[in-house]
């Protein structure tokens, strides 16, 4: 049963980088009927809100090793899964790295190093923003998605719902902070472009690990401590 877990969670991880990082690089600016930044973010969002509904019940469809780590800081998830569930997550989102860059090499003039929708601040956040600006909103947008997680799971909250409030808060942070960081909050989702990318993307690569990390905890554990029963 654990190793259907671990392979749930490949294939969501899969699904959700070739979804969300698949739109950023084919459709967001297309010529003259690009999605721009609401597609890219209502792609990640509804690859999110599918896969929850598609693998939920079978590994919990974290397929984000901050969330993974959230809900283990939240007393939601063992630690001795911690270590499965991030190996196969990360194994997904570069099989689907990988795919995305044979799709998108086969157009003239392609060019992986112009940033193959990688996370990244500086002169590599598509707005211009600083190391700061990234690592304050990649700290508080996983926090509010895993406040947003561990709430709409929670036994007392409206059954069968959660998926949609889920995925619906992934496009809002992705509506929010696109023009910062490219949005993360998830290091699988940044590992699995930036190893193709190359460069400055592996170099940026440790902040999408650390910030997401540090937001996810503070969100477990902060909604854990609110939702304690007297």
């Amino acid at each position: 049963m654990k190793y259907r877990k671990y392979t749930a969670e490949l294939i969501g991880t899969f699904v959700l980088v070739l979804g969300g990082c698949g739109s950023a690089v084919l459709a967001a600016s297309f010529p003259n009927l690009g999605i721009g930044f609401v597609g890219v973010a209502l792609a990640f969002g509804l690859t999110l809100l599918t896969m929850a509904f598609a693998i939920g019940h079978i590994s919990g469809c974290h397929i984000n090793p901050a969330v993974s780590i959230g809900l283990w800081a939240g007393g939601r998830f063992p630690a001795k899964e911690l270590l499965p569930y991030i190996i196969s997550q990360l194994i997904g989102a570069i099989a689907a790295g990988g795919v995305l860059f044979i799709i998108a090499s086969g157009k003239t003039g392609f060019d992986v190093s112009a940033g193959f929708a990688s996370n990244g601040y500086g002169v590599h956040s598509p707005g211009g923003y600083n190391l700061i600006s990234a690592f304050v909103t990649e700290v508080v947008m996983t926090f509010i998605f895993l406040f947003i997680i561990m709430g709409s799971t929670d036994k007392r909250a409206p059954q069968g719902f959660a998926p949609i409030a889920i995925g619906l808060g992934l496009t809002l942070i992705h509506l929010i902070s696109i023009p910062i960081t490219n949005t993360s909050v998830n290091p699988a989702r940044s590992t699995g472009v930036a190893i193709y990318a190359g460069g400055w993307a592996l170099l940026q690569l440790w902040l999408f690990w650390l910030a997401p990390i540090i937001g996810g905890i503070l969100g477990g554990v902060t909604y854990r401590y609110l939702s304690k029963e007297e």
